[in-house]
């Protein structure tokens, strides 16, 4: 019984992974508006009968795949201090900054989120996303009473932002490798050695 559900499931997510794929694809080359419930199963080689048995509208599965890029961004961002009490910048390592690997994985996607009108709004999302995730999880051991929490951490949000837009700007010529070893540049030459208490819990994740 066990084999059969995990069949079952193994062919439900291969089916959800290839409408995905299939919608991606189209909103490359035309508005989301324009796109028809057919065009999406053709794309996807399916029928739409599968797809009506996930969604409902195109919108609902255009919603899934931001949460799924929203789910590895967060998984991406407490990469670096995962499974630690306590996190220094100082000693953060290119192969532990997982966040431009998250976009490249994710590069069709991104790139959609510059040209939609669809995903006009996703910018934001993600600094939402990086801002909530930096003052759940990460407790300033040394902080300095001058400077306001929460404008450095928006700070910092929209500055990776920037580095991933600019990136996808210039086509990804640059590896996501090139781009971790830039920001711990970055951050290197700003002096940014802050401790960090992790809090994270079951709550924030």
């Amino acid at each position: 019984m066990y084999e059969k559900n995990s069949s079952i499931d193994r062919r439900i997510l291969k089916s959800q992974q290839a409408l995905k794929k299939s919608l991606l694809s189209l909103m490359q080359q035309k508005a989301l508006k324009e796109i028809t419930i057919k065009d999406i199963v053709e794309g996807a080689d399916l029928n739409r009968g599968t797809f009506y048995k996930h969604y409902q509208y195109k919108e609902d599965l255009l919603d899934d795949i931001m949460e799924d890029v929203i789910a590895d961004l967060k998984y991406s961002f407490r990469e670096p201090y995962k499974d630690k009490e306590t996190f220094e910048i100082e000693n953060l390592t290119v192969a532990s900054i997982k966040i431009f690997e998250h976009v490249e994985k994710n590069k069709e996607f991104y790139s959609l989120m510059l040209k939609s009108n669809v995903l006009s709004g996703f910018q934001t999302r993600v600094c939402d996303v990086l801002n909530d995730l930096a003052l759940q999880d990460l407790q300033a051991l040394l902080p300095d009473s001058n400077v306001n929490r929460e404008l450095q951490v928006t700070y910092h949000s929209y500055a990776i932002l920037g580095m991933i837009t600019e990136w996808i700007k210039d086509g990804f010529k640059y590896s996501s490798t090139y781009l971790a070893e830039q920001l711990l540049e970055i951050l290197r030459y700003n002096k940014v050695d802050t401790v960090f208490k992790l809090s994270v819990n079951e709550e924030n994740k």
